[in-house]
């Protein structure tokens, strides 16, 4: 912005036959003197009203009219309506279960649900502040494959504001893309100087975007109800199914189609980036942000490099800035994605359940149900007992039927345990087939049929109970670190 207004600076200079700075010898004297004098302090007026002209005609670009705009709860976002086009009203596209209808007052909840779905996978707080205002702007769609439009604006007192180009009909996909990307941009910006914008990779863009729960989340997107009955708005119903971790489609396009390094996730072609090779870019981005944010402090190391891409020319070197931890060399990273990815696709227990989940299956798993008499003529309590106490107090026939049912149940849920929990599921499987006298295949993932099981000597209850009584320490320490299944705090 400041090369522009010098530009019409000197501009208005040579108009009027000066150079800016120029100073007038004082032994100057006679009607051409005071000529002088009158064009220079005329400049300085001019060069004022300019400067000022441009800096508000720069500020109002992004400026709604009076009276059209809808404000989101948060006052980030300020929405601005259009007509409707005739493709939001066609009943295909209102039973299209893929495809969101946008409209000003829906939007604005839906914006701000998706920056808390982001703060919280950052492990930002909810309520931290923002800078820069962001302008959504809807235009009627011709088609439901419209690109969607992010322009950025500086100011010259370091404030950036943004705005974004969209049809009234989009998919879900594009929309959650749009939204994170520019709610991403405007962390980028927050520093930055001289009027550069922060260049934001899209692997991060869109694993962010589609980063569980985020995908298609019927509490997080709200569409435009497609009829009225008895002056009642009516939406479709769209069923999910939760607990179930949504990496199982990832799992099979990367099995199906093939996985990219990441060189290729860095450089993406404009195929690749519109989701035109049969979702692989995305679902390598998906798994990439998602393995991430599973390393220690990955969500700080994320918001690092946020904060610092205004300050790097690219965001390559932001990412080893940030994660130099991890990545002491470029390298690095490209061995580690490449283990990542091999052993993600070469694992195929179908779809695994959510850390939260895969928690509360686990509880129930190492509980027994019990009924407690507390006196011969009453009606028995129900309680839950552990292992440990069934190995105590159980007499051996008894014991041995229930914990052969629990051993069982230990071993199929072993397949669908998320990530921080196999290791532990697999410990009191370990734990509980020597001390029935059991040795299973070290493999968790053959067929419970195929399994060869030979009879070994069992264990005794002592060393079992102290290796469960670990088990549960270890059980209480990463239950610690599991975040709750919650879509929109």
């Amino acid at each position: 912005m400041l090369p522009a207004v010098r530009q019409l600076l000197r501009s208005f200079a040579r108009f009027q036959n000066l150079q800016v700075g120029t100073e007038v010898a004082p032994s100057a004297a006679g009607p051409g003197f005071r000529l002088q004098i009158r064009r220079i302090s005329i400049l300085p007026l001019s060069i004022c009203f300019c400067a000022v002209l441009f800096l508000t005609k720069a500020r109002a670009q992004f400026s709604p009219p009076d009276g059209t705009a809808t404000h989101s709860i948060s006052g980030q976002f300020i929405i601005m309506g259009g007509p409707v086009s005739s493709l939001a009203s066609s009943p295909a596209i209102a039973n299209d279960a893929s495809l969101v209808r946008l409209e000003p007052a829906l939007l604005s909840i839906s914006a701000e649900r998706i920056k808390g779905l982001l703060r919280r996978e950052l492990g930002i707080s909810p309520d931290a502040p923002w800078q820069g205002k962001i302008y959504l702007v809807l235009h009627p769609a011709v088609s439901t494959d419209e690109d969607v439009t992010i322009v950025s604006q500086p100011f010259a007192d370091g404030e950036w504001s943004y705005r974004v180009q969209l049809p009234d009909v989009l998919s879900q996909t594009r929309f959650l893309r749009a939204i994170t990307g520019v709610l991403l941009l405007e962390m980028a910006n927050r520093n930055a100087a001289g009027g550069r914008s922060a260049e934001i990779p899209a692997w991060l863009t869109d694993g962010l975007a589609l980063e569980p729960p985020a995908a298609a989340s019927p509490e997080l997107i709200l569409s435009t109800p497609p009829k009225v009955e008895d002056g009642l708005p009516v939406s479709r119903t769209v069923e999910t199914q939760r607990g179930l971790d949504s990496l199982a489609n990832v799992h099979h396009v990367l099995r199906d189609q093939g996985t990219l390094t990441f060189q290729q996730l860095s450089w993406p072609t404009d195929a690749q980036a519109a989701g035109d090779d049969g979702g692989v870019f995305h679902a390598n981005a998906q798994l990439f942000v998602s393995e991430l944010l599973n390393l220690k402090n990955g969500p700080a190391c994320l918001c690092a490099m946020l904060a610092d891409m205004s300050e790097c020319y690219n965001w390559q070197t932001a990412f080893q800035n940030s994660f130099r931890n991890w990545f002491p060399q470029p390298l690095d990273v490209e061995k580690w994605w490449a283990l990542e990815v091999v052993g993600f696709v070469a694992h195929d227990p179908g779809p695994r359940w959510t850390p939260a989940v895969s928690r509360q299956r686990l509880d129930e798993i190492l509980s027994v149900p019990v009924d407690v008499w507390t006196a011969s003529n009453s009606l028995p309590d129900h309680a839950e007992i552990s292992w440990q106490a069934v190995i105590r107090n159980f007499e051996p026939p008894k014991r041995t039927e229930i914990l052969q049912v629990k051993l069982r149940d230990i071993e199929l849920a072993e397949l669908r345990m998320a990530a921080p929990l196999v290791a532990l599921c697999d410990g009191y499987r370990r734990a509980l087939a020597d001390f029935l006298g059991q040795q299973v295949s070290p493999t968790s993932t053959q067929p419970l049929g195929r399994r060869p099981v030979a009879a070994v000597k069992a264990g005794d209850a002592r060393t079992t109970l102290k290796k469960l009584d670990a088990l549960d320490a270890q059980l209480r320490a990463a239950e610690a670190q599991i975040k709750p299944d919650v879509l929109v705090p």
